[in-house]
């Protein structure tokens, strides 16, 4: 069996057991909104970590499936399922035409560009307030069910949520280990000689655009049923960073480094409220150091800490063996 499937399927049987060892309330809650954010992590990394595209606008995509699967259901009486798939095409189509234009820009242009374009979709949602709520939100969305099962309680939504989430991870995996995937980071490590190698470049740059933002998309629909209320504080400028934030901590061009990345940077908050006023300087402390001593992430400063200490292990043993 091939490693990195044996790794996923360790990673499976983890997570589908972790509820067994945590009692139903808060700790499960977080667990729920890491699911969702590592979603958003592996989405965004497709793009900035093999793509080597940088958007600051992907909570602009996780909002638009957020409020357009809220009000299909809550408004329109949709069908939750069929609101989800609805808004993620729309959301996948729109992010497309969009691409064609932006992705022509690069570096700090193709920022400025995606930021422009996820503060336009901010202002929509406060203005909209007929359609949206504007800024006292949009309530009323139901929980998703499934036949018999309704979706309304904490364990329910993190087998919900980590199921799609563990999907979404073995699309990605698979995608980044194809030819598809070579092409992503042939672009990231130089576009001119991608294009010298036969690959299409503006193109395959516009469809990972548009598949990151259709997985943005489904996240923001899954928040919304989970939480059945949104608005649009959740979906502003400071979060796009916080997704960006994620994908550098965990390690670019890595899935796993997505889930570490998300996981640290959803439940540290929480573990820093103890510090009350002072809790955004010890978050801040704590990101600088790990950029500073794991500036390849998490994923790879762990490869290179355990390498190291392996070698210095060996170095030990052959010092402390006999001389003959």
């Amino acid at each position: 069996m091939n490693l990195e499937v044996i790794k996923f399927l360790i990673l499976t049987t983890i997570i589908l057991l972790l509820p067994v060892t945590i009692q139903e309330g808060y700790l499960l809650n977080v667990l729920v909104f890491v699911g969702i954010h590592t979603m958003l992590a592996v989405a965004l990394n497709l793009l900035l970590g093999y793509a080597g595209q940088i958007s600051l606008g992907q909570a602009g995509f996780f909002g638009l499936g957020a409020y357009l699967s809220g009000i299909l259901t809550a408004t329109h009486g949709l069908n939750p399922w069929l609101a989800i798939a609805i808004a993620a095409t729309t959301v996948t189509l729109i992010a497309f035409i969009v691409g064609f234009p932006i992705l022509k820009l690069k570096g700090h242009y193709l920022a400025m560009a995606t930021l422009g374009l996820g503060i336009i979709i901010y202002i929509i949602f406060n203005e909209a307030v007929e359609i949206t709520g504007g800024p006292s939100g949009l309530s009323g969305i139901p929980n998703l069910s499934l036949g018999s099962i309704k979706f309304d309680s904490d364990l329910k939504n993190y087998y919900l949520i980590w199921v799609i989430t563990l999907i979404c991870m073995g699309l990605s995996l698979n995608l980044v280990h194809s030819r598809i995937g070579r092409a992503l980071r042939s672009i990231h490590d130089s576009e001119v000689a991608a294009r010298v190698m036969g690959v299409n470049a503006r193109l395959l740059k516009v469809q990972i655009f548009a598949l990151s933002a259709g997985l943005s998309a489904i996240a923001g629909s899954l928040y919304a049923h989970t939480m059945t209320f949104i608005a649009p504080a959740s979906f502003g400028f400071n979060f796009s960073v916080e997704l960006v934030t994620m994908v550098i901590i965990g390690g670019l061009a890595s899935v796993y480094g997505s889930l570490l990345g998300a996981a640290l940077l959803t439940v540290l908050p929480e573990m820093l409220r103890a510090f009350q006023d002072y809790d955004i300087i010890v978050y801040g402390f704590l990101l600088i150091v790990m950029t500073m001593y794991m500036p390849g992430g998490l994923v790879k400063g762990g490869v290179t800490l355990f390498t190291a200490l392996k070698v210095k292990l060996n170095k030990l043993r052959m010092g402390s063996a006999p001389n003959a």
